[in-house]
């Protein structure tokens, strides 16, 4: 299963494209609420039901994570204790960590970039501590899989999809998306 951590003030783009994306490829994706709320609201106000509240995650279905950026989403994220315990395991079980927009910054402050190709929203670089910084719009390094922000939202669930199951996939739902 690969989860989606919705935290108050997310940006609904960066969650909702790659989920979108995973999901048309008969990936298993849920969203996961981080407060006991039936909603979570996103920076500009849209209200998502999560699928899941994070309390009852099983570590043992995690196949990977997402965690989308906004503001003050990301602070929220990163405030979260069982949301860093997650990331740590991940990172202790190689599997996919995607972040996007400020979130990498999280990462960047664990020290999971350090010596990692890594790029995030412009101004939240010093936080990607030891990492490379890219120039690229999206950057995998591995099971990391970083992204600049909202407008990239579309590359960033390509970039997750060929990590998942590779570049023919990928392309294929590219092209059922219209996507260039």
């Amino acid at each position: 299963m690969i989860y989606i951590f919705l935290a108050d003030g997310f940006e609904e783009v960066e969650a909702t494209t790659p989920r979108d994306i995973l999901k048309r490829a008969g990936i298993s994706i849920q969203t996961v609420g981080l407060n006991q709320s039936d909603t979570v609201s996103s920076a500009s106000g849209l209200k998502i039901i999560p699928d899941v509240q994070i309390e009852h995650i099983n570590f043992n279905d995690i196949e990977g994570i997402i965690l989308p950026g906004g503001m003050p989403g990301t602070k929220n994220l990163e405030q979260n204790k069982k949301v860093l315990e997650i990331i740590k395991y991940c990172i202790e079980n190689k599997l996919l960590i995607g972040a996007i927009c400020a979130a990498p910054s999280i990462l960047g402050k664990m020290g999971v970039l350090k010596n990692k190709a890594a790029c995030c929203y412009p101004g939240f670089e010093k936080y990607l501590i030891g990492a490379k910084i890219s120039e690229n719009s999206v950057s995998t390094d591995k099971n990391i899989i970083t992204s600049k922000g909202p407008g990239t939202a579309f590359e960033f669930g390509f970039a997750v999809l060929k990590y998942l199951k590779g570049r023919e996939n990928a392309e294929s739902i590219k092209s059922s998306m219209i996507y260039r």
